[in-house]
């Protein structure tokens, strides 16, 4: 008897044996996954739980490191990237792409063939064969194109042309497979999906004949949350970096949020914005994503803010109904007590609220408030300069005082850039602000000019159009003119003192003799005075100085 038993113990393990060798899915797509994982997660609708068998022979499983991978592709390796648009709220649909980086050359074509870029060289040189993997050609030699389909678990699938490569993707103890081209998308919802990070693997193979080969593994982290992914925008006009999270005072800082939902998920919910700015200003609730804010006082503030929504979610368990008092036989059964009667099912689109907060410290400082230009004058030279006309501009600003003034001189439509120059603000204003700029132009025409004044906060803008007239024929005619008087005068004077040193040297004359020394100064007088009268803007005082305060 005990012989009997050994002999159906034998038997029993060796019919086990086949059983134990066979690969499951978890084995070769990950080897990370602990004892009893898929039992912790839900199913995903459409997916396959990993403990199904894996046929080796249609998909073969390379380890890392294995030499095999050098020759699993033409001219080089293939690299997949898997991107997400995680995080995802829970109940939403979170989307991975894998996209597929050829070796240098190489390129697909409409047809789904792998091919050679034309006038692109590799290391190799030019293939006198366009195509790296002509699986068009493969098809129509075999018997791939006959649309039957085989079974699930490993084995062959049904073969359009331009499907020639499969994507195993393995999540949660589960896995999906899709045919498709040098990218792939695939959705799931997040419903059934444990909260926090998770991993997704994906397994790439091209096609070989009636067989697949192994030609990229690639692995990311995704996170599925139950609150709300907010992000938050600060800007300010006249701030120099909102980055920094340092904001002027008494200007609105505009707040925008943004919610991370890319399946729109959230686009049928009421969503309530809860706002806390830190300044004892109180609480501000708005149904809009943007909102304005001016911080009165310097100092450092925190933040807060609340963002909520009501999506679908699951629904409370009914609370246990206390029993009935059972009647008597004879009493009659009142309407709608009797337990056989079916009951009302309640409607199970269930809502919750969801959540999410954002937090942010920011720092209020003085700053340049806002600029003006209030005067525009033409300089006038005493020699004039048609080429390079001067214009001073007088400039006020409210708020601090500049440490810098910067002028964009450009066309007309303030697009093409002509002039830049930046000047340090090297001079005392005192607390009030106000100076002037003097600019040059590149001769007649009009000009727009862009002025802004700045500090380590703040850079405030102002912008003008400048118009320098050009010279009319009378203007020039003008200029003959005096231009003829000077040289006149020029010869009377150059006379007046050679008729003097004549005089000198002719005849001695008494020092206590003034006349001469009065004619002198009378020709010199009339010459003076002359000049003068035909440039009246001519004086000490001249604007090319700079000697007048405030002019940079």
């Amino acid at each position: 008897m005990e012989c009997l038993y050994c002999c159906l113990g034998f038997l029993l393990l060796a019919a086990r044996l086949p059983l134990d060798a066979a690969k499951r899915v978890h084995d070769v797509l990950s080897n990370e996954r602990p004892s009893g994982y898929m039992r912790e997660h839900k199913q995903l609708s459409g997916w396959s739980s990993d403990e199904n068998d894996w046929n080796e022979k249609l998909y073969p499983v390379w380890k890392r490191g294995d030499s095999r991978w050098k020759n699993s592709w033409k001219g080089g390796r293939v690299q997949a990237l898997l991107t997400s648009d995680a995080p995802a709220l829970v109940g939403s649909t979170i989307t991975f792409a894998v996209n597929l980086v050829f070796s240098r050359c190489q390129q697909e074509d409409a047809s789904g063939n792998i091919v050679y870029e034309n006038n692109c060289r590799n290391d190799t040189g030019p293939s006198p064969d366009p195509y790296v993997y002509n699986w068009t050609a493969w098809t129509e030699d075999s018997d791939w194109g006959n649309g039957t389909r085989h079974g699930h678990h490993g084995k062959p699938f049904p073969h359009p042309p331009k499907w020639n490569f499969v994507y195993v993707f393995h999540t949660l103890g589960q896995y999906f497979r899709k045919l498709g081209q040098c990218s792939v998308r695939v959705s799931i919802n997040t419903a059934n999906v444990t909260l926090g990070p998770q991993i997704m693997e994906v397994t790439v193979y091209r096609r070989q004949r009636r067989a697949y080969v192994p030609i990229a593994k690639v692995k990311d982290v995704y996170v599925v949350t139950d609150q709300i992914p907010v992000f938050v925008t600060m800007s300010q006009k006249n701030n120099r970096n909102s980055s920094d999270e340092t904001f002027l005072k008494d200007l609105p800082i505009t707040f925008d949020v943004l919610i991370h939902d890319p399946s729109h998920f959230l686009n049928e919910s009421a969503i309530f914005y809860k706002w806390n700015f830190g300044d004892n200003t109180g609480l501000f609730v708005s149904n809009n994503h943007t909102l304005n804010h001016t911080y009165v006082l310097n100092g450092t503030f925190s933040l807060n803010l609340t963002v909520q929504a009501t999506v679908p979610g699951p629904c409370p368990s009914p609370s246990p109904r206390p029993p009935k008092t059972t009647p008597s036989l004879d009493s009659p059964v009142p309407a709608g007590d009797n337990a056989l009667e079916p009951r009302e099912i309640p409607d199970k689109n269930c809502y919750i609220n969801r959540y999410g907060y954002f937090k942010a410290t920011i720092t209020i400082v003085e700053g340049i408030l806002e600029v003006n230009i209030i005067q525009v004058t033409a300089v006038l030279m005493p020699v004039p300069q048609p080429d390079n006309p001067l214009v001073d501009f007088v400039v006020t600003c409210q708020g601090s005082i500049p440490t810098e003034v910067c002028t964009v001189v450009s066309d007309p439509t303030c697009q093409v850039t002509q002039n830049t120059i930046c000047d340090p603000v090297d001079i005392d204003l005192g607390d009030m602000c106000l100076l002037t700029v003097r600019r040059a132009f590149g001769g007649s025409g009009t000009y727009c000019m862009n002025l802004t004044l700045g500090d380590d906060a703040s850079l405030a803008l102002t912008s003008t159009l400048v118009s320098i007239p050009g010279r009319d024929p009378a203007s020039l005619l003008r200029m003959a003119n005096v231009t003829l008087v000077f040289v006149g005068c020029m010869a009377i004077f150059v006379t007046v003192i050679a008729l003097l040193v004549y005089k000198k040297h002719k005849e001695y004359k008494p020092i206590e003799n003034s006349t001469g020394i009065v004619v002198r100064g009378k020709g010199l007088n009339v010459f003076l005075n002359c000049a003068k009268t035909f440039f009246p803007g001519y004086q000490e005082k001249d604007p090319l100085l700079k000697n007048q305060p405030g002019i940079l």
